[in-house]
């Protein structure tokens, strides 16, 4: 959740500041980026979790023992 917040206020920030130089869209080009990236993320943590819960059928943290070692 920490990474998304950071995320999007490096996105807001880069869109406010290419506001002062209209004829250059790098600004949102790399805003449109950063969302891609951040979409990748969350469907890569996504599949993590969903392999864990197919091999223990739980997804809590406490019963997932197996993988110390």
């Amino acid at each position: 959740m920490g990474i998304e917040l950071m995320l999007n206020g490096a996105n807001l920030n880069l869109v406010a500041f290419s506001r002062f130089d209209p004829d250059r869209l790098q600004g949102q080009m790399f805003a449109l980026f950063v969302i891609v990236v951040a979409a990748a993320e969350a469907a890569v943590a996504l599949a993590i979790l969903l392999k864990v819960f197919g091999y223990f059928r739980t997804v809590e943290l406490d019963e997932v023992t197996r993988l110390k070692g």
